[in-house]
């Protein structure tokens, strides 16, 4: 009989708990998103990427995909968890990340390339902003990942050095 009262007692004192509002979530930000903005000029990104390049002495690697593509994300957490592979890429390379998505498919800037099959996808532009190489990621990939191997050399051969 105690235990069944002690068991009552415990459920009662439970129940003010279980009615409260739920918390509310935790915001979402925008590296936990994914590294695409749908929000973002892709035209005006390109235009100071082009300035930024001209500086530097880089080309230009568009990034065309979206926070929905499971391999884009991929593509992203591989990045920042070979930072020496990244570090080579950026310095090759102004990245510009341009989405792909039902909320903004860039349907006019991605019109002056090529058509995409697959995302991610890359452009590699001189710093003029001119097409120097259409590639489809889906050749630097092995496994269920990317080849670091493969990665490389598209820096390298890309990167006009």
């Amino acid at each position: 009989m105690r235990l069944l009262l002690a068991a009552t007692l415990s459920m009662m004192a439970a129940a003010p708990l279980a009615a409260q509002a739920p918390s509310p979530a935790k915001a979402v930000t925008k590296t936990e998103a994914g590294p695409f903005d749908p929000t973002r000029d892709s035209a005006k990104d390109l235009e100071a990427a082009k300035v930024e390049a001209k500086r530097t002495g880089r080309r230009i690697l568009l990034d065309v995909g979206g926070n929905w593509c499971s391999w884009c994300r991929l593509m992203d957490k591989w990045f920042k968890e070979r930072p020496a592979i990244r570090e080579a890429r950026d310095k090759a390379f102004v990245v510009v990340p341009v989405n792909f998505s039902p909320e903004n498919k860039n349907e006019a800037f991605l019109g002056q390339y090529p058509k995409v099959d697959g995302y991610p996808h890359f452009f590699v532009l001189d710093a003029d902003g001119k097409l120097v190489r259409d590639q489809s990621t889906g050749d630097l990939e092995e496994a269920h990942g990317y080849s670091e191997a493969k990665m490389r050399a598209f820096i390298a051969a890309w990167s006009g050095e």
